[in-house]
């Protein structure tokens, strides 16, 4: 099957990745703000337990976590799509590789949420690591994928 797509909706769909995954870098920070608000909240005591738990960290960081689980794979393959369809090709490189390991470390980090749940510290600390992993991982990929727009746009 031969997909055919006109040339300004090919140009144009390189872009839809890079502009996703910034917007998804900047839910990220807010995800790991959320996530350190969490702990704030179990460790603290009394009454600023209270009121933290009242502006609802854990329910907020849960959520904010699964939108970034469906964004995170849906954008990398949604990446793999358009650059497979402009070029006939993927371009194995430190981009794509590390991107897929970004993939897979969101859906690691997501999976142990049952077990975080039942209390399991194992769990906790596991997810922590994943993710700050992952943030780490993920400024680095923001700054080769700018590289990688710069090559497009010195094609036109």
């Amino acid at each position: 099957m031969n997909l055919e797509l006109s040339p300004s909706v090919k140009y144009w769909s390189q872009f839809l990745h890079p502009i996703l995954m910034w917007a998804l870098l900047l839910l990220t920070i807010y995800a790991a703000y959320l996530g350190l608000q969490v702990q704030r909240t179990r460790n603290a005591q009394g009454e600023e337990k209270k009121e933290l738990i009242k502006r609802r960290y854990n329910i907020r960081h849960y959520q904010i976590g699964s939108i970034i689980l469906a964004l995170m794979v849906t954008g990398s393959v949604g990446g793999m799509a358009v650059t497979y369809i402009n070029n006939g090709k993927l371009f194995v490189g430190p981009h794509l590789l590390v991107g897929l390991g970004m993939t897979s470390l969101v859906a690691l980090s997501a999976s142990l949420s049952p077990f975080m749940q039942k209390g399991a510290d194992w769990a906790r600390a596991t997810h922590i690591l994943l993710n700050f992993t992952l943030l780490g991982l993920f400024i680095w990929q923001a700054i080769t994928g700018v590289q990688i727009v710069q090559k497009i746009l010195s094609n036109v």
